[in-house]
């Protein structure tokens, strides 16, 4: 069982958080503009919006887990694009649609091009471009030993 089938974002206003997402470019099929949940098809995976409390109570219905959104709780997303100019280019969508750019993207140490941005919820999205990467048939990124 080597997968992820889907990644659960909580979150604390679904409408604003899924006119973010639909906004940059995430694909769903939800006409709503405040549905209970929702589900956006990417290639490999499901990314979930779910209301923050609920997906506490999920988590343990009489003893959720405290809710904060402090600091830094070292996770991050990643968008790998398949040309440098990309990432600029969603740095600047996700700008306009209400992100925040956490940090421009730069060349970076492993000789990549990378910036970081927050979405509604700060939530941590790192969006990256090398030459050297390969996409399989499904634009799967592929990380060779």
């Amino acid at each position: 069982m080597n997968r992820i089938n889907l990644i659960a974002l909580g979150v604390q206003n679904m409408e604003k958080a899924l006119a973010f997402y639909k906004g940059i470019g995430f694909k769903c099929y939800e006409d709503s503009s405040n549905p209970p949940i929702v589900f956006f098809d990417n290639q490999g995976t499901k990314l979930e919006l779910f209301p923050l409390k609920e997906l506490a109570q999920d988590i343990n219905a009489q003893t959720p887990p405290t809710i904060t959104q402090q600091g830094f709780n070292g996770i991050t997303f990643a968008i790998n694009t398949k040309e440098k100019r990309e990432v600029d280019e969603l740095m600047a969508l996700v700008k306009e649609k209400g992100g925040t750019v956490a940090k421009i993207p730069e060349t970076v140490s492993w000789g990549g091009y990378s910036g970081y941005f927050q979405d509604p919820d700060g939530y941590y999205w790192e969006v990256a471009y090398a030459d050297s990467w390969k996409f399989d048939e499904h634009n799967m990124l592929v990380i060779e030993p």
